[in-house]
């Protein structure tokens, strides 16, 4: 198991410490989220391959010109992504996680880019593959993502980044649709967080190494470990992250804190990356309350 006590005991705090702040700062967490869409989206399409920068997805979610001719679909990616992103959170209330919700979300991802394909499930003769790992047959799919489903709203025993973890794994695994497969799965992940009061997490391009192997860990031989510690990590940063704004602390970058308390850089540096400090990310940039204690 890689989410062990201590980190569950840890998750629970933050999320207590959250719960007890966010009342009546709803507009706060709302910033936060619509600043955020412009990374996820970033981050989300570059695990994806897409040649966008940071910088080129927020201005084209802004409707600014860019620098440079890029593809019209790398362009619609960024929009369809965001607006899925942010529909997606105005789901959450009175939504349940099904396949027509789950198919409504794929078409809305690819509508524009692949209308043949777009909010359907894989057909006959539609086989897909992930580098070694070739996905379910077209045949299955709809069986499969019923099983999945169901293992993921029955299994109440287990803890919920777990089954979160697990959902997601069975959902990449299977690869129910022709194309955006990795990007809608991410996007569920955060409607599941949402759904259980949580804040939504970003899986970093800068991550796609160690996220792809927990891909390849289950295909191979079943193991959720990485992915658990990839979810469980993604989760107590967005709640650091959450928290330092609510408590209205200063907030600083992790090298000036590193200078101004001597510290060893990569020391506090690899303690951010394990999310033992309250250390989080902004636009790739490690920050941290001036607060907190060295």
């Amino acid at each position: 198991m890689a989410i062990t006590r201590p980190i569950k005991r840890r998750i629970q705090a933050l999320k207590r410490g959250y719960d007890a702040l966010r009342p009546g700062k709803a507009a706060l967490l709302s910033m936060i989220d619509e600043i955020e869409v412009g990374e996820s989206v970033y981050n989300s399409n570059a695990i994806e391959n897409s040649t966008l920068s940071l910088e080129e997805t927020e201005r084209i979610l802004l409707e600014q010109a860019l620098s440079r001719n890029v593809s019209v679909r790398e362009v619609f990616e960024a929009k369809n992504l965001a607006r899925v992103i942010e529909y997606k959170r105005s789901r959450v209330a009175g939504g349940e996680l099904g396949k027509d919700l789950i198919l409504l979300l794929h078409r809305m991802l690819l509508g524009g880019i692949d209308d043949g394909i777009a909010g359907r499930f894989r057909r006959a003769g539609e086989y897909v593959r992930v580098g070694t790992h070739i996905a379910p047959a077209p045949e299955r799919v709809e069986a499969m993502i019923d099983e999945a489903l169901a293992d993921y709203s029955s299994n109440l025993d287990a803890y919920f980044l777990e089954r979160i973890a697990r959902f997601h794994l069975d959902f990449e695994h299977l690869h129910p649709f022709c194309d955006g497969n990795g990007r809608l799965g991410r996007v569920l992940i955060n409607f599941q967080l949402l759904q259980l009061g949580l804040p939504r997490i970003i899986i970093r391009n800068s991550e796609k190494r160690h996220y792809y192997r927990a891909l390849q860990d289950y295909d191979r031989g079943g193991s959720t470990r990485a992915m658990e510690s990839i979810v469980a990590r993604g989760l107590t940063e967005s709640l650091h992250k959450r928290l330092s704004y609510l408590r209205g602390e200063t907030i600083v970058k992790l090298s000036g804190y590193i200078r101004q308390n001597k510290l060893s850089a990569p020391a506090v540096t690899n303690a951010a990356r394990r999310q033992t400090i309250p250390a989080f990310r902004e636009k790739g940039v490690w920050k941290i309350a001036a607060e907190s204690a060295p």
